[in-house]
């Protein structure tokens, strides 16, 4: 079977990469770098997001198991980051794979500037066929040390860089309608096409149905890159043909598409994951005129905002109690207040729509 070049991101969660003790595995590493090779080599462009650097550091800080405190994951973080991706440089050189080290936060999804300059980085490094390693800068993370164990992280590159394919690679072969370690009738779930509440309800928690205790973040990953229009793969796999063999649909897990999922163009996908800033109410001819005819949101529309928002930051818009979407707002929190339900050539001050189509996604 010959499948057309793609872009994949290939995220290696820390199961994947360490032993019983928690430390770096170099035969699961090993066999990681010759399938991501084996995959480049066929002509395809591939990112690697990959969590480890708490692994690789904590011993040579002198803790005897993996650190519980955030201090001690951060510090083990920072001397481990370098060390995981030294080990990733050596193994790649054999196969005359260059690697570029990248490191995000959340502030580089949610800012308008800084997403745009990671596009650009990573466009440039894909142009030039090296492999940029992807983690999550853990040691300047206060709220939570990932973005849930880089699974969110791996979804936002992946509609970033518009992928094709997000392999997701961990140590369960895909989503189960049961517990498979306690009901030996537990069937796989072989394909999704949507990621519903129900689902992640149904996968919450450590002690999952699923079987494990990260198969929801996984699955709120997969809904975010589903929604960028990027095809996903959860599941396991082992030797140097594993990620061809997922590609070519043989994959050991859960394949999740949809045929209505589209691609969004960045500006759009910026405004569907950035935190919002305010809420904007709408009566329901401006709803209709923004789901139905394609237009812009005037403030003629507008009966009621709520938060403080400057011009340039995201809110969702309401229709009563409805969430219809979100977009990237022309006023100010403070004008819109003085131009609620009035005609545009009536406000001397501002004379744009409130949010411009072009930056306007339907929930």
């Amino acid at each position: 079977m010959v499948i057309k070049k793609m872009r994949v991101v290939v995220k290696i969660g820390s199961s994947s990469l360490t032993n019983s003790k928690g430390e770096i595995d170099h035969e699961k590493l090993q066999d990681h770098i010759d399938a991501i090779s084996t995959l480049k080599r066929k002509g395809h462009e591939v990112l690697l997001v990959s969590s480890g650097a708490v692994a690789a550091g904590f011993r040579k800080l002198g803790y005897p198991s993996r650190p519980i405190t955030l201090k001690g994951k951060q510090a083990a973080a920072a001397v481990g980051q370098s060390l995981l991706v030294q080990q990733y440089s050596i193994g790649f050189q054999e196969y005359e794979i260059t690697t570029a080290q990248i490191l995000l936060t959340r502030t580089d999804f949610s800012k308008k500037d800084r997403y745009k300059n990671a596009y650009a980085t990573f466009t440039e490094l894909l142009e030039r066929s090296i492999l940029p390693i992807i983690n999550e800068n853990d040691t300047v993370s206060v709220a939570e040390l990932t973005f849930g164990d880089n699974d969110m992280l791996s979804a936002l590159v992946s509609g970033l860089v518009h992928a094709d394919q997000l392999i997701i690679l961990t140590d369960v072969n895909g989503l189960y309608d049961d517990n498979p370690n306690k009901n030996p009738n537990a069937n796989r779930i072989n394909h999704l096409s949507d990621i519903t509440d129900d689902l992640l309800a149904f996968a919450s928690g450590s002690s999952s149905k699923v079987g494990t205790g990260g198969m929801q973040s996984k699955l709120l990953a997969a809904r975010t890159a589903l929604q960028s229009g990027v095809k996903v793969f959860i599941g396991k796999g082992n030797g140097a043909n594993k990620l061809i063999d997922i590609l070519k649909g043989k994959g050991d897990g859960t394949y999740i598409s949809s045929d209505s999922a589209q691609t969004l163009p960045n500006t759009k996908q910026w405004i569907s994951f950035t935190e919002v800033s305010g809420k904007i109410f709408i009566d329901e001819g401006a709803k209709n005129a923004l789901l139905t005819n394609g237009k812009s949101l005037l403030p003629a529309g507008v009966y009621q905002i709520e938060g403080e928002f400057i011009s340039g930051d995201v809110v969702e818009v309401y229709c009563h109690d409805t969430l219809l979407g979100r977009g990237e707002v022309l006023y100010s929190s403070d004008e819109l207040s003085l131009a609620l339900g009035k005609r545009t050539e009536d406000i001397l001050s501002n004379s744009i729509e409130v949010i411009h189509r072009d930056n306007w996604v339907e929930i």
